[in-house]
């Protein structure tokens, strides 16, 4: 849906929806919070769950002084207009929006105060002029942390015996992903890697990536964490343990469905302290005036089960530092 669609959809209740912003901040009422995802309810319970913590600590008590309406695209990108029109009809005092859903929903320049989750880079997307000035009405978390690629090409020095080739598995459209592009080739070049990048924006082109590294595999796969990597983690996962070619990348989903290690946030902390932009928006605070805050807590999954599969032993060093392991 485009943006000219959108206001037309929108229609009286959008002009009308910054008035009743305005009036809303009576502590008395029940604040109605907006929860617009791209995602299917199931892949963010846990993290629904930290969020909802988050606003409990913060005197927060669903059914008694707040509501959340739910909406999720159920993986089609398509909906999340549609759905940001129902919130805004409902009406609802902020949205609170994920993933996927974030560059779609910026773009309508909604006339209600937004916080957010975003895995990447804000500034790169458009979103700020910098991560101390959030632009137009949204502010919020991103999981960014390009540095943390360099970490995890050392992970796999460590675990792969003389380890050579590595390849990089990236979404080149997913923002920031060239800054985690750079980090990556500087540690290799540090480390004496061969490193061969493989841009994969769409199922085609993964497909061609694997086809293209089949005749010469690599010894190991580096997958950056989006969206796209998420769907896909299964195929990408099964394709290196075919080839006997450890995969990390940032997320425990990852390590859960086979990579033999993630590292990076630690998401359900960045959903906790979601709510704390959603506490200060309902008591006034201009999205603007708040900076988008980077991850500061950072996690280790290690799947010891993996490393048997391929042969590879973990170091204990590497097994001390994990807050989770899978055997």
């Amino acid at each position: 849906m485009r943006r000219r669609e959108f206001v037309t959809l929108l229609g009286s209740a959008a002009a009308g929806a910054a008035a009743r912003y305005a009036s809303a901040q009576n502590a008395a009422k029940i604040s109605t919070i907006g929860w617009l995802t791209a995602q299917q309810a199931s892949s963010l319970a846990p993290f629904l769950d930290a969020f909802r913590s988050g606003l409990a600590e913060l005197g927060y008590l669903e059914h008694r002084n707040f509501e959340i309406e739910y909406r999720y695209g159920d993986d089609n990108l398509l909906r999340v207009a549609p759905l940001a029109a129902e919130l805004v009809r409902k009406p609802v005092d902020l949205l609170v929006v994920q993933g996927a859903a974030v560059p779609l929903v910026y773009e309508l320049k909604l006339p209600i105060p937004s916080v957010y989750v975003f895995s990447g880079d804000p500034v790169v997307a458009g979103f700020a002029e910098s991560l101390a000035h959030p632009d137009g009405n949204m502010t919020g978390l991103t999981f960014m942390a390009a540095e943390l690629n360099g970490k995890r090409l050392e992970i796999l020095r460590d675990v792969v015996p003389d380890l050579r080739r590595v390849a990089v598995i990236a979404n080149p459209e997913h923002p920031g992903s060239q800054i985690e592009r750079a980090y990556s080739e500087e540690t290799a070049r540090r480390l004496g890697l061969d490193m061969e990048f493989f841009g994969t924006a769409t199922l085609d082109k993964l497909t061609a990536a694997f086809a293209a590294m089949d005749p010469h595999p690599p010894q190991a796969i580096s997958l950056f964490a989006d969206g796209f990597a998420i769907q896909n983690r299964q195929r990408i996962i099964d394709f290196g343990m075919k080839h006997r070619a450890p995969v990390i990348s940032g997320w425990p989903v990852f390590a859960r469905s086979g990579a033999i290690c993630s590292y990076g946030p630690k998401l359900s902390e960045s959903y906790r302290r979601l709510a704390t932009y959603v506490d200060r928006v309902l008591k006034g605070a201009r999205p603007s005036d708040l900076p988008i805050e980077r991850p500061t807590r950072f996690e280790m999954v290690v799947n010891i089960k993996s490393a048997k599969t391929l042969g590879l032993t973990v170091p204990n060093s590497i097994v001390a530092a994990a807050d989770e392991l899978i055997e």
